[in-house]
């Protein structure tokens, strides 16, 4: 029987918005030069390997439906856990080529079993109003045009001219996932077999879609997996906050506060050399480090499930809101073992605070209730066991350099070395640079304040879970030093986020304001952002000019001079909330509806006090670039690719190219850094030296930093590696062919010009003028066919 027109109006309708969202990225990645063969792939390749056996999966843990797209969100998630097992069984077995069958083991089972069969078209969805449905789509809309604006137009998929500039790390993280789609677990690509102690997990999920979708990894990488997790994890966010708090709107304030309000800097433009206070949380990282874009969907499903957990009744009281969603059930505690697994390489700052949230919940459940949480004590041990997993068996307990050194971050802003302070002063320098570091991340946290205040810190134990967590990762930057501890501060807000939605949402419901003071609010937020974006755009400079003559750090002596313009800006819109506050209360003894109603102007203009950075960044990409881009000529990328296109996955080179300058060696060949990432990364090849700065035992020796400079490790290898390009020898390359697997040299003329004797020991297969390969012969003298 066919369907009345009026039903399936509104089931367009209710569909409209992920729509309308989805239709929007695909027109911006056309703009951007993406295929529409490659959407399609891609798109594919979301459905069919990551969101149908997902969703299954998850539809057979959780008790209850309760919307459909908290079914497909988490779906989603579930998805790319079940991808790390898939990948790490296909890469094991080398049956890479049955990759985009393996749904067939989920999808089998649920189409053959009568239980399972039922979770194709479960019943009993809630619908979410239209307007949530169009907040949730318009927020995922704006990261798009972010995306679009700060990295899709401005980066190509592959350098072509001779100054294209790219991201620094781009061809690092390209080589990785090439290295996953032949290693389980990954080795190191620029040091041929060289262990790689890192959190790798979404390397082997861009190796999943290339081998899924056959899409290649560059279009992966620079244009289609950065906006769609981003999206993801809005939609994962707007489902746990509305699931945590039972209260809608808390689910796109959530969606909006991670990833569309940023630090608060009153700096403009805020380039890298001049994040002073860790990363940022939304501005770059995301397309910069592909690990945060993975790992942050897998944390807020992890924040979720626990939290869900958590809301049934323990032993002491508390329980789930009347508007709450139906809990998980026993599933849910395996979707936290799943989640935390996945997390715990995907990120390694996501599962510490995590537990410090379990842990700080599970104190005060058995303070206040004299009884052991056991509920608290078993997810606790669940991602216990999977940080151990991740510490033991992905990291070897390799530190990276991070060191236990108290506010080793911070100290640089107020040393006084030559101790021209006085003790007041100086202690003045220590607050300032603490409040500072608080102002620059959490400006979006406030909202926590009024629900803290309102409860007495009477918390239910999702909300101690989420407090704990908050305020774990900015603790731990201020313990631990080094660059990479700024990853515990980001990992930490999204638990802040939810519960500063929560507050909001409270003091929001307090304030009951009719239609027309909600629309007036909205206008007023709108009006608020445009004039401090404009105001930090046009007046930053002068600004910071300004704060630095008045507290004599004018002539750039003052170590905590890059902290005075935030510290200002704060202070004079401290003084005009402060002012704007009297007023309101004194106009509220002539309108009563005023009253008890200023506190949400506040708390909104607060909120939305970071947003401006979203806009600066939009702004940033075409005025100013970006310091860590540097340059990538074309012909490079050019001879990569004739390498990946003529060799066996198994070859590894040899080459002279260890250093990348950021001029592209204007100043001659000196090394600058030992960050040369380009022939592993775009000829998805092995090198048996390329650059080592990322080696995870060479960045243990930096005390914190993010690269190291130093000589390679082994130089006695390192003089055979130089030598095939610079004083090859038949007995020099037959050893590298035997012993070492190499099948190419590569020449990298700007780094040194090679041996004219090599073009007698080997066959020169390429040559543009920049580089030159060099194909060795087998151990019997003769050149094997490419591939074979």
């Amino acid at each position: 029987m066919a369907q009345p027109r009026p039903a399936r109006t509104a089931v367009l309708l209710r569909f409209l918005p992920a729509v309308t969202a989805y239709l929007f990225l695909v027109v911006l990645l056309l703009t951007a030069g993406t295929s529409a063969g490659d959407v399609a792939r891609y798109t594919g390749y979301a459905a069919w390997g990551v969101l149908t056996p997902g969703t299954l999966v998850f539809r057979a843990l959780r008790r209850r439906p309760h919307t459909l797209v908290e079914d497909l969100a988490y779906g989603a998630v579930t998805g790319l856990v079940l991808e790390l097992v898939a990948w790490f069984v296909l890469v094991s077995a080398g049956a890479q080529s049955l990759a985009v069958a393996w749904p067939l083991a989920v999808v089998v089972p649920f189409a053959a079993v009568p239980r399972l069969r039922r979770h194709w078209r479960p019943r009993g969805y809630e619908s979410p109003s239209a307007g949530w449905s169009w907040a949730v789509a318009g927020t995922v809309m704006l990261s798009s045009a972010y995306f679009f604006q700060d990295f899709l137009s401005r980066y190509p998929v592959l350098p072509a001219g001779t100054g294209t500039r790219i991201f620094g790390d781009i061809p690092y993280m390209l080589s990785l996932a090439a290295n996953a789609k032949q290693h389980a677990p990954p080795t190191l690509p620029q040091v041929a077999g060289e262990p790689l102690h890192y959190h790798w997990f979404s390397f082997a999920h861009m190796a999943m879609t290339d081998m899924v979708g056959h899409i290649d990894l560059a279009v992966v990488e620079n244009r289609l997996m950065v906006p769609a997790l981003a999206a993801l994890a809005m939609l994962i966010t707007a489902v746990v906050a509305r699931r945590l708090t039972g209260r809608a709107w808390a689910g796109p304030l959530a969606a909006v506060l991670v990833f569309a309000v940023g630090e608060f800097t009153a700096a403009y433009p805020n380039n890298v050399d001049s994040w002073t206070l860790g990363a940022p949380a939304v501005r770059l990282m995301y397309w910069s480090s592909v690990s945060l874009a993975y790992s942050q969907p897998l944390l807020i499903a992890l924040l979720g499930a626990v939290g869900d957990a958590l809301r049934r009744k323990p032993e002491g009281g508390g329980g789930a809101s009347e508007r709450s969603a139906p809990l998980f059930g026993g599933g849910g505690f395996v979707l936290v073992a799943m989640f935390a697994l996945a997390s715990s390489a995907a990120k390694a700052s996501t599962l510490p605070v995590t537990l410090a949230g379990l842990a700080l919940a599970g104190l005060v459940l058995l303070v206040t209730t004299r009884r052991i949480p056991w509920r608290v004590v078993a997810l606790g041990a669940i991602v216990a066991g999977a940080q151990l997993f991740a510490t033991a068996a992905v990291f070897r307990f390799e530190s990276y350099g991070l060191q236990i050194v108290p506010f080793g971050n911070l100290r640089q802003f107020w040393a006084d070395p030559r101790h021209a302070r006085s003790t007041g002063v100086q202690a003045a320098v220590v607050v300032a640079t603490l409040f500072a570091f608080v102002l620059n991340h959490h400006v979006k946290l406030l909202g926590m304040l009024p629900l803290l205040w309102r409860r007495r810190l009477r918390l239910e134990p999702v909300q101690w879970f989420l407090f704990g967590a908050a305020v774990a990762g900015p603790a731990a930057y201020l313990v631990v030093k080094g660059y990479n501890a700024g990853y515990f501060t980001i990992a930490a807000l999204p638990f802040g986020v939810v519960l500063s939605a929560w507050g909001y949402c409270e003091t929001f419901e307090r304030a009951a304001l009719p239609r027309r003071a909600k629309a007036a609010l909205a206008v007023a937020t709108l009006a608020f952002v445009a004039l401090l974006t404009f105001a930090i755009y046009r007046y930053s400079d002068r600004w910071a000019r300004f704060a630095r003559h008045a507290f004599g750090a004018d002539q750039g002596r003052e170590p905590y001079a890059v902290l005075l313009a935030a510290l200002a800006a704060a202070a004079v819109l401290a003084a005009a909330a402060l002012a704007a506050g009297l007023l309101w209360r004194a106009l509220g003894r002539a309108w009563p509806a005023l009253r008890g109603r200023g506190g949400i102007l506040l708390l909104t203009a607060g909120l939305a006090a970071g947003a401006p950075g979203i806009f600066h960044d939009a702004l940033q990409a075409r005025e100013t670039a970006w310091s860590g881009s540097w340059v990538m000529p074309g012909t490079q990328v050019e001879a990569a690719r004739w390498i990946r296109g003529h060799s066996a996955p198994s070859d590894v080179l040899v080459t002279n190219s260890h250093c990348w300058q950021f001029d592209d060696y204007a100043d001659g060949p000196a090394c600058d850094n030992v960050r040369s990432q380009w022939l592993s990364g775009y000829s998805e090849r092995s090198v048996l030296i390329e650059g080592w700065a990322y080696a995870p035992r060479a960045v243990a020796l930096t005390g914190g930093g993010t690269a190291y400079g130093g000589p390679f490790w082994d130089q006695e290898l390192f003089r055979l590696n130089e030598d095939a390009v610079y004083r090859p020898t038949a007995e020099n390359l037959l050893r590298l062919r035997e012993q070492y697997h190499v099948r190419y040299v590569v020449a990298h003329r700007p780094s040194g010009a090679e041996s004219p004797l090599l073009a007698t020991l080997a066959e020169r297969v390429f040559d543009n003028g920049r580089v030159a390969v060099y194909r060795l012969a087998d151990g019997t003298g003769k050149v094997r066919p490419a591939g074979s």
